[in-house]
């Protein structure tokens, strides 16, 4: 089922009233079901979210996502109680050997860079090499080919609006990084979701291990996924003149989250992809699965 995903931009009071969230402002109040809700993007320095709400919130898995005074994602709130065995998953993923789990990273790096291939290709018209990149990762990726090719996407990645190619990416660069930079957030929270939902533990990475990061294993699970946001960022670039961060282009970008993906027998919407992937990998760890059930973000027809 495809959540609903409201932003919240202005001064606001957030609470819940007969299963519904309620958002008052001092000219309009509306009320959203708590049911439909998977995200919640709070952007205003004087929103008031009730702690009742809160718990509602969470106790319905919707990702609160709060936003700093750059206006990008700066923490959220997910539910620590999102699978019903999900002590017993803990003890899976604590316990995976180091051969399963760079088994796994070297799967999750092909299928990115077979993925950022594809959506250079998309947006140059060129054929490229990346396929051939792909096939050079080894297990764990040792040799580093997600930063090869990283330097060479990045390298040729067109820019429209300023005509020319190549992009300088930045944590906290300017246009247009700072697209990027929000899309690629709300990417990492929703992927948060879908490995909580599985009763997996978002601090314990596969391969992301830093220890001020509480989201290493959705920093890992994300990067196939980030050339949807990408080829987001590449149409708004294509379309508008805006380089700043606005309520259209925030919306945009939000949007990549019902984008349609494909498995081998069906297709569905990304955020609902991000569930079935995490699943996978969950089975990974308890040694249903030997590999992440990746969806590929084109069809054969789009990609021809």
């Amino acid at each position: 089922m495809i959540k609903r995903t409201v932003l919240v931009e202005n001064k606001m009071s957030i609470t819940t009233k007969w299963n519904q969230l309620v958002l008052k402002s001092d000219l309009v109040e509306r009320t959203v079901p708590l049911e439909d809700l998977g995200y919640l993007v709070l952007d205003h320095p004087e929103i008031y979210l009730s702690l009742p709400a809160m718990n509602e919130l969470v106790a319905h898995q919707t990702a609160v996502i709060i936003c700093g005074k750059n206006h990008l994602p700066n923490g959220m709130f997910l539910n620590l109680n999102a699978h019903h065995i999900q002590q017993e998953i803990f003890k899976h993923q604590i316990s995976a050997s180091i051969p399963l789990k760079k088994q796994l990273w070297q799967q999750t790096v092909v299928e990115k860079i077979q993925n950022q291939g594809l959506l250079l290709q998309r947006m140059t018209q060129t054929t490229n090499n990346f396929d051939f990149l792909a096939s050079k990762v080894l297990s764990g990726d040792t040799s580093n080919m997600e930063g090869v090719a990283a330097q060479f996407y990045w390298k040729y990645f067109p820019q429209p609006n300023l005509e020319r190619d190549g992009l300088k990416r930045e944590r906290f660069g300017d246009y247009p990084n700072n697209f990027l930079n929000y899309g690629y957030a709300i990417l990492r929270a929703a992927t948060a979701r879908a490995l909580s939902g599985s009763g997996l533990l978002n601090t314990l990475g596969i391969h992301h291990k830093s220890k001020y990061n509480a989201f290493a294993l959705a920093d890992d699970i994300m990067e196939p996924f980030r050339p949807l946001v990408d080829e987001a960022v590449f149409e708004l670039m294509e379309n508008c003149q805006d380089q700043e961060l606005n309520t259209q282009i925030k919306a945009a970008l939000l949007n990549v989250l019902t984008r349609t993906v494909y498995f081998k027998t069906e297709k569905s919407p990304l955020m609902v992809a991000l569930q079935k992937t995490a699943s996978s990998l969950q089975q990974c760890y308890t040694g249903d699965r030997k590999k992440i059930k990746y969806p590929k973000l084109w069809n054969s027809t789009d990609t021809e």
